[in-house]
């Protein structure tokens, strides 16, 4: 019998590629036929460009007419010149971003209003120069933004005022005047992340509550001259608010009429404070105003206690996230008893509790069913030891607990028993690790994708006797590895995308050749700091492996923008870590 090839209609095979998780697998399909590379092209939604991408870009914006979202990152060239040539594309783009620019690109987001005025999302931040009259002209331009990042503008230091709170005596910064103005022109205004600008006030929130009423969240970090006053505001006035961000709350102390203000927010799902004095004052108000919390974050904060905590969880059984890293005060024997208020809790984070240790892991296991995310790094983990029944918890994705110096071979391998469906785990700088607990580990989850075990002293090789067909990120810096466990891993982890080999001393071209060799879809390779590697082998390693996308090479490595220009046009940006 013969086989007969069955044709689907291109709708089919749109749906089947958009159920794809990221648009980095549209690449091997696109070379299968060119129908597929037709349906994969019109299927591109995101583009980042660099400098390097650059001189590829009027092509790439032909081939993709489909784009919704350009982020613009390590750029150094002519962003108002960019922006122009995007915006001739003809493009409808709905995202642009372009962080971490020297200065605000005035004549290119102008040209850019003009023909793309439906974008919704600007990021804008750490900007070198950015100012009120920059402000107008987002407004302007873009009256349908929903959201917006100005945060962490690096203001030059001649802008500082010298002893002077007189905003008139400097110019180049962010004050009320350009928010109020956003305020005006922007109804529609959902998020907004004024972080970082330290001469705005209560004014500016004053005028964001009253007059965008969409608003729903915002963040509001390292800002001087925001007070408990003007957080209250945006508190009571923003009827559709559900997550604020906030640090520095209650410095010297906390005025009633915020803890009041709580009562207004009946929407608010997600409150994160940080670096903040709390009090369980402010914990029990916000316990008693019956919000419907969902995420919630108190980092690095003090002045409350366990009465406080424990007032808030008991009140919100229901809480999904929750975030006390640096909460000293917390023992195992507090944390066992938190667990049983935590049944819908999916993420924790328990980073810089230093009393903490294996039992309140293995609490949270058993108590917390639907955990999916565990944060320990730096506490106390592997030290107690647990005299308890180990219980399976196959929701658990992903452990961070790196840091940990008495994390401990047999600890790692009970946690690997309870947790079989593990995907991300990171061990880094955990010194008493070895080889066996890492391999005890990777034997019983066979679902990791992601594994770091940066400067981990203890682990010298890799001797696996099986295969690890989903692992797809790995990061393995320091020089405790050498070519026999880089032959290991190109043997058994054949699926590698992104591989860190970052100041690998012992690794030489030899046992990268494995990996380059025996790892098809590598996508990024670091070797920065691997000074036994002969910078040769990064021409090899782009004709050799044509799905490698990004190379950071060792540091004596040079080349000329011609060569760049060449390696681009390989598909590989060979770029400085």
């Amino acid at each position: 019998m013969t086989e007969k090839s069955v044709d689907l209609p291109q709708e089919c095979w749109e749906l089947v590629f958009n159920s794809l998780d990221h648009h980095c697998h549209f690449e091997s399909l696109s070379l299968v036929s060119t129908l597929f590379l037709s349906i994969t092209d019109q299927l591109r939604r995101t583009l980042t460009i660099s400098s390097q991408v650059v001189p590829l870009l009027p092509r790439l914006l032909e081939r993709f007419p489909n784009l919704k979202a350009i982020e613009i990152r390590e750029f150094e060239g002519d962003l108002n010149s960019l922006l122009y040539l995007i915006s001739k594309s003809g493009l409808d783009l709905e995202t642009l971003g372009f962080s971490n620019q020297s200065h605000f690109p005035l004549v290119g987001l102008r040209e850019l209003g003009l023909r793309m005025s439906n974008l919704r999302k600007l990021n804008c931040s750490k900007l070198g120069h950015f100012e009120d009259s920059d402000l107008f002209i987002i407004g302007t331009c873009f009256p349908l933004l929903e959201d917006l990042d100005i945060s962490f503008p690096q203001y030059n230091s001649r802008f500082n005022p010298n002893g002077s709170l007189d905003l008139q005596s400097f110019s180049g910064v962010v004050t009320d005047e350009g928010i109020v103005d956003l305020a005006l022109k922007l109804n529609k205004l959902r998020k907004i992340d004024l972080s970082g600008n330290h001469f705005i006030t209560d004014k500016s929130l004053h005028a964001l509550s009253l007059n965008c009423v969409l608003l729903s969240e915002v963040v509001v970090r390292d800002c001087d001259f925001i007070t408990q006053n003007g957080i209250s505001l945006v508190l009571r006035n923003s009827a559709n608010l559900n997550s604020i961000s906030l640090d520095d709350v209650g410095i010297p102390s906390i005025d009633s009429s915020f803890l009041e203000s709580f009562t207004y927010a009946k929407t608010l799902s997600e409150l994160h404070l940080s670096n903040s004095f709390i009090s369980d004052e402010l914990l029990c108000s916000v316990a008693e105003a019956s919000l419907p919390l969902k995420k919630l974050t108190i980092s690095q904060c003090y002045n409350f206690s366990f009465v406080g905590i424990s007032c808030l969880l008991y009140r919100y059984q229901f809480l999904e996230h929750l975030d006390v890293e640096g909460a000293n005060f917390l023992t195992d024997k507090s944390m066992i008893e938190l667990s049983n208020f935590l049944g819908k809790l999916s993420f924790i984070n328990l980073d810089l509790c230093s009393k903490l240790t294996s039992l309140t892991f293995f609490a949270l296991i058993r108590n917390c069913p639907l955990l999916e995310d565990v944060r320990m790094e730096r506490t106390n983990l592997g030290v107690e030891e647990f005299m308890v029944d180990l219980v399976i918890n196959r929701r658990v994705k992903s452990l961070k607990l790196s840091g940990n110096n008495s994390l401990s071979d047999e600890c790692l391998k009970k946690a690997a028993l309870c947790c079989p469906s593990l995907q991300v785990l990171e061990i880094s700088y955990c010194p008493t690790i070895t080889e066996e607990g890492i391999k005890d580990v990777l034997r019983n989850c066979r679902e990791i994708r992601h594994l770091e075990m940066n400067r981990c002293m203890g682990i010298k090789n890799l001797d696996l006797n099986f295969e690890l067909p989903k692992l797809e990120i790995l990061q393995v810096q320091g020089p405790g590895i050498d070519d026999e466990a880089l032959a290991i891993i190109a043997k058994r982890c054949q699926k590698l995308l992104h591989l860190d080999l970052e100041g690998c001393l012992n690794v030489t071209a030899k046992g990268v050749k494995e990996v380059v060799q025996n790892c098809t879809r590598l996508r990024e390779i670091n070797l920065k700091w691997c000074d036994n590697i002969n910078v040769d082998i990064v021409a090899r390693m782009v004709f050799s492996r044509p799905s490698l996308r990004k190379i950071i090479p060792p540091c004596d490595f040079t080349s000329t923008d011609k060569q760049t220009i060449f390696f681009l046009r390989h598909g590989c940006l060979i770029c400085k870590g």
